[in-house]
């Protein structure tokens, strides 16, 4: 049995309506709601990381009653159920009052070590913030999000997780590709768990609304519940000093999208997270062939706002919407720009460090950064895997280089003939950096095979357990689970896992490009 310790609902002031219906919530910061029980739930995967963190055995998170709670049908003893508001600029645009719209908090529980988790469920039904949407969840995106929450956990990367993956025996009606074509699919509920699960856009709503008193209100929970380590700091350097170290988080968490090839697909500051997680798993993707400008989101695809090369620089621009709003209770809002400088210099030191891994130098020198510009524009120009070609980097001779080791990594073998020349050349260079620093091959490769990983969760393989999920079949979520629990080593057996993707993958619904409609 869990101990819950619900401090949210406890110390920051509540909406007064109990009613279950859309509107503007204002002076308060959550909502009482309960989740909307489901036909015939069916726990489908969990995580037994997860699980055991909580401190759940196996038996209590299959039974009956919890069964019931990941559905959304029960509360278990101690849980409070509520949804909080907030706001956001969704492709660099204020959208006003958004709230969890189809995300139920359970509430918040301490394990045996102390630590703190907020339990929530995404798909089990309408909140106040809801708009004109049911709250639901499809099959596909929930396996997504439960796939890709505990991939990225065991690639090293900052991320909300995820408990438990049921499906709920209803269909959710969805317009997958916002075109006329609305169809019936099955639905299903994700049970996330973070630290937190606030966001920027929770500050940036009462700020907006000139609510002061909010704000600040907010600001203090968040730094005393989330931020212990602030608590000695003097009260009026406390809040610069919060500020600053959620610019560092953030600027470490794009340092490691960057090195795995992931692109997030939808930056808006709703889906930004104060403690520097992966928060919001929608029409995420991985790089496949290096394409800089790629985009997952077919909302994006015009603009690519969000594609993977300009993470970096929207993290920042939503740390300034972040500070605008901050500088509404800041002592001297100008000194927020200090937390913006220090995101400059965190992303250019940890991008050094993780690069220098990633090419397995022994450390950055300033003249790399012309090496890995070339050979980042080779990639492009040739249509090279990202994942395959680096992990394959770590198999090359330095004192015999063979280019041909690198073959299985482009998509097209006419443009390995076609840009050979110019990857020898490059090989010749990096083969000649590396060995400047005279050091075992052994060391080398393990340095490197620890920063790229060998298992990624591309979006064709996530589409396959999707499409035999949804004909009765969930072996495969628990195949690729198991797979990416181990995706810096090397897996007898699991080849196909690590395969570049397919043709018939290119221009598939889901494979590719994604849309928001979940």
């Amino acid at each position: 049995m869990l101990s819950f310790d619900n401090r949210l609902v406890r110390e920051l002031p509540g909406d007064d309506d109990t009613r279950n219906h859309p509107r503007q919530v204002l002076g308060a910061l959550w909502s009482p709601v309960m989740p909307t029980p489901v036909a015939a739930p069916r726990l489908l995967a969990y995580s037994i990381e997860m699980a055991r963190e909580l401190g759940l055995d196996d038996d209590e998170l299959k039974s009956p009653p919890w069964v019931a709670a990941l559905a959304g049908n029960a509360l278990l003893p101690g849980m409070t159920a509520y949804a909080t508001c907030y706001g956001g600029h969704q492709f660099g645009n204020w959208a006003r009052q958004l709230g969890d719209g189809r995300a139920i908090y359970l509430g918040e529980t301490v394990n045996g070590a102390g630590q703190r988790f907020e339990l929530q469920l995404k798909g089990a039904g309408p909140t106040p913030y809801s708009r004109s949407a049911d709250g639901r969840a499809v099959l596909r995106s929930s396996i997504r999000e439960f796939l890709c929450s505990e991939a990225m956990h065991h690639l090293g990367v900052p991320t909300t997780r995820a408990l438990s993956l049921v499906s709920t025996g209803e269909a959710v009606r969805r317009d997958m590709f916002y075109d006329g074509h609305a169809a019936d699919e099955p639905g299903a509920v994700v049970c996330r768990i973070a630290p937190s699960f606030m966001r920027f856009g929770h500050f940036e709503l009462p700020a907006a609304r000139g609510d002061q008193t909010l704000l600040r209100q907010l600001v203090d929970f968040c730094i005393a519940r989330d931020f212990p380590e602030l608590d000695s700091v003097p009260d009026d350097e406390r809040l610069l000093r919060w500020f600053v170290e959620i610019c560092e988080r953030t600027a470490r968490l794009m340092v490691h999208w960057m090195r795995v090839g992931f692109v997030h697909g939808v930056m808006n500051t709703d889906n930004m997270s104060i403690l520097g997680l992966t928060i919001d798993y929608g029409p995420y993707g991985w790089v496949d062939d290096f394409d800089p400008g790629w985009t997952p989101n077919t909302t994006d695809g015009a603009g690519r706002r969000y594609c993977f090369a300009r993470q970096p620089v929207i993290a920042r621009w939503n740390l300034e919407r972040l500070a605008d709003a901050l500088s509404l209770i800041a002592a001297e809002p100008v000194a927020l720009t200090t937390g913006l400088a220090r995101y400059d210099e965190c992303y250019n030191a940890q991008f050094r460090q993780a690069f220098a891994a990633k090419f397995g130098f022994a450390a950055w020198r300033d003249d790399d950064a012309a090496l890995v510009e070339e050979i980042l524009a080779l990639l492009h120009a040739a249509q090279v895997d990202m994942s395959l070609f680096f992990r394959s980097l770590a198999l090359i001779d330095i004192d015999v280089p063979d280019l041909t080791l690198l073959h299985h990594a482009f998509y097209q073998p006419a443009l390995f003939d076609q840009h050979a020349a110019a990857f020898s050349a490059w090989l010749a260079r990096w083969t000649g950096r590396v060995r400047s620093d005279n050091e075992p091959a052994e060391a080398r490769a393990a340095r490197m095979n620890a920063a790229n990983p060998r298992y990624v969760l591309r979006n064709y393989l996530a589409q396959q357990a999707i499409d035999r999920a949804e004909q009765g079949d969930a072996t495969m979520i628990n195949e690729l689970l198991e797979t990416m629990r181990h995706p810096y080593s090397e897996q007898p057996g699991r080849d196909a896992f690590a395969a570049r993707r397919p043709e018939w993958a290119r221009d598939k619904a889901g494979c590719s490009m994604l849309s928001c409609s979940s």
